[in-house]
């Protein structure tokens, strides 16, 4: 799926406790743990949203930008 324009990635820093498994599937490699969150190079994620099933806790998701 190519990358959407006028659309964002978002990790909800509530939800997310870094437990990396959005990291072990994402195949561009731009997600990172940053104190214990996954942070996502946003101007490099191709918005294939492989990672984003995989969150536990629902904290990945692509939205519109606002």
């Amino acid at each position: 799926m190519p990358r959407k324009d006028g659309y964002t990635f978002m990790v909800d820093d509530d939800r997310c406790y870094g437990c990396g498994a959005c990291i072990a599937l994402c195949p561009v490699n731009v997600l990172n743990l940053e104190s214990k969150l996954a942070v996502v190079d946003e101007k490099n994620c191709t918005h294939c949203r492989l990672c984003i099933p995989s969150c536990p806790v629902f904290a990945l998701d692509i939205k519109p930008e606002i």
